[in-house]
């Protein structure tokens, strides 16, 4: 940043030994090295506000870019709302063996919508369909996510 060489660092030094005078050197070098502290102080401040934000400014351009992938893909892969629909799950989390709670349904392996508890509702333990709505769907397993 500042190029001192040692011929005029020396030189400083005796100038300031010659005008200050060997007595208030030392009060005037610990005041020099104050504000010199507080200078790269400042300096380092103003050199992370920088930094934060250019990190921000990278963040924005990321998520400007994620946006606009996500918007391709679901323009690519529309939401699945027909009647092929995957079933649901239940909005219950309680495991299916404790009783009174609901059962979660899950998709079957031959992908025909049956379940083994019949039907496509989720059951109480009383064994009537739940009115519970759905909350989710299921992703099929060999396609795409909706």
């Amino acid at each position: 940043m500042f190029d001192v060489a040692p011929t005029e660092l020396l030189l400083v030094v005796v100038v300031a030994l010659v005008v200050i005078g060997p007595k208030d050197l030392p009060k005037a070098m610990r005041f020099v090295g104050k504000w010199m502290g507080k200078a790269r102080g400042m300096a380092r401040h103003f050199r992370s506000g920088l930094d934060t934000m250019m990190r921000e400014a990278e963040l924005e351009e990321l998520e400007k870019q994620w946006r606009a992938q996500n918007e391709a893909i679901m323009r690519e892969f529309p939401r699945v709302d027909g009647v092929d629909a995957p079933p649901m799950i239940a909005a219950s989390d309680t495991p299916a063996g404790d009783p009174g709670a609901d059962a979660k349904v899950e998709p079957s392996a031959g992908g025909d919508g049956a379940k083994e508890g019949g039907g496509t509702q989720a059951k109480s333990a009383g064994g009537t369909p739940d009115t519970h709505p759905e909350t989710h769907q299921v992703p099929p397993k060999d396609g795409p996510l909706p």
